[in-house]
């Protein structure tokens, strides 16, 4: 099992893999067979099937490995914060030096301790309305600053700026360091949050997450300050915690909840590429419209430069003269013609007049008498003997006295 060097004391020397295989023997010949309970963190499933996870307490934990042939037969899924029993061997992989069991068998234990913990604490803020709709804020349109709460050192803050330069968006980017995990994160994000607000108020969107993790590593993100914080703040927050599966106490509180950080730089910087992309279609348009309709008048402008109106104007006015001559004549015939047409008319009134007239009777021979008050004499017995009469002729006039009357 081991090589025995020769050396000066007598030392016996073992290599790395004759060690680890030793201890790999050692285990599985120990614990062949034990129950473990705890609380499954880190759950991971892989395409083929084998369900790799962590089960822990408070003070450690230990890996697990349930393959594909075994797990196949469990009744429930599995999720980070379950507690459970299981049952199988102690081993270790070699490799690299871990020891893990191999799970034969599991049982649902019970939820565990910082899934209940999150459970009491979201049910409370969800009470208390921090998870309304009606109070989340509205993210702009257009973003130009840009406030990122996350670990410098995290591959959060990469995938943030590589999706900014990627979308080569001209933004404004203030960046606050934090923890995003141990005992000291919890208050070093909400202090962020609230000094962003206080300083630099202009900010037009914060970014607060970290990349993925167990449910242990996320928790900062899952405690009561840091979600007041993102309530209380005057800047609207998106929440980009973890992976996509991955849902915080920070994620419902925020205005808005990415599945990653990248897809969160993605969501708020989408909007501004697609309106400056809408407003270059609009301007190639705008520039095509203006070209069109100048090339329209540009045309309109050569035929008018090459009209006889403007390049023999004189010929125009020769021809409006000419009609104006003409339209002077036709009046002029027009009045003689309505004029000849009125006096044959009026001549054959007057004619008609002249026929009924009493000149025409009195010249027939036959005349008026009016008696001393002018009046016309009908009856000769409304006159005496002695009236003076006055006799009205064709021409002239008699005045007579009666003498005697019939």
């Amino acid at each position: 099992m081991f090589e025995e060097f020769e050396n000066n004391d007598d030392r016996l020397v073992y290599t790395v893999t004759q060690i680890s295989n030793e201890i790999k023997l050692i285990l599985e010949d120990s614990y062949q067979a034990v129950w473990i309970q705890g609380e499954i963190s880190n759950f991971k499933l892989y395409n083929s099937g084998h369900m790799y996870f962590s089960v822990k307490d408070a003070n450690a934990q230990i890996k697990a490995v349930m393959f594909q042939n075994v797990n196949v037969g469990l009744k429930f899924a599995l999720h980070d914060g379950m507690k459970v029993l299981v049952y199988g061997r102690v081993s270790s992989y070699p490799k690299s030096g871990d020891y893990q069991i191999i799970v034969n068998h599991m049982e649902q234990y019970g939820k565990g301790e910082l899934y209940e913990a999150y459970e009491q604490l979201k049910k409370k803020l969800e009470l208390e309305g921090l998870f309304d709709e009606s109070v989340k804020k509205v993210i702009p349109d257009v973003v130009n600053r840009i406030g990122i709460v996350t670990s410098q050192e995290g591959a959060a803050l990469h995938d943030i700026l590589k999706v900014i330069d990627s979308l080569n968006a001209n933004v404004e980017v203030l960046i606050y360091p934090v923890r995003v995990q141990g005992k000291k994160s919890e208050k070093e994000i909400s202090q962020a949050i609230k000094f962003l607000n206080a300083h630099y108020k202009n900010l037009d969107v914060l970014l607060v997450g970290r990349g993925g993790g167990s449910i242990e590593d996320l928790w900062s993100f899952n405690t009561e300050s840091v979600a007041r914080a993102i309530f209380d703040s005057e800047i609207p927050v998106v929440s980009c915690v973890g992976h996509e599966t991955d849902f915080t106490i920070a994620d419902f509180v925020a205005d808005m909840r990415a599945p990653t950080p990248s897809a969160a730089a993605e969501m708020i910087l989408r909007k501004r590429s697609d309106i400056k992309v809408r407003l270059e279609i609009l301007q190639d348009s705008l520039n095509s419209a203006v070209n069109l309709l100048l090339d329209d008048r540009t045309e309109k402008l050569d035929r008018l430069m090459s009209s006889r109106a403007l390049l023999k104007p004189h010929l125009i006015y020769e021809d409006k003269i000419s009609y104006v001559d003409e339209m002077d004549t036709r009046l002029l015939n027009n009045i003689r013609r309505l004029y000849g047409t009125k006096s044959e008319k009026l001549k054959d009134v007057m004619h008609k007049l002249d026929i009924v007239s009493p000149l025409s009777v009195l010249k027939r021979g036959f005349s008026v008498c009016f008696d001393s008050d002018n009046k016309i004499v009908k009856n000769s017995k409304i006159v005496n003997v002695g009236d003076n009469i006055r006799i009205k002729l064709a021409l002239g006039s008699l005045n007579a006295e009666v003498k005697s009357h019939d």
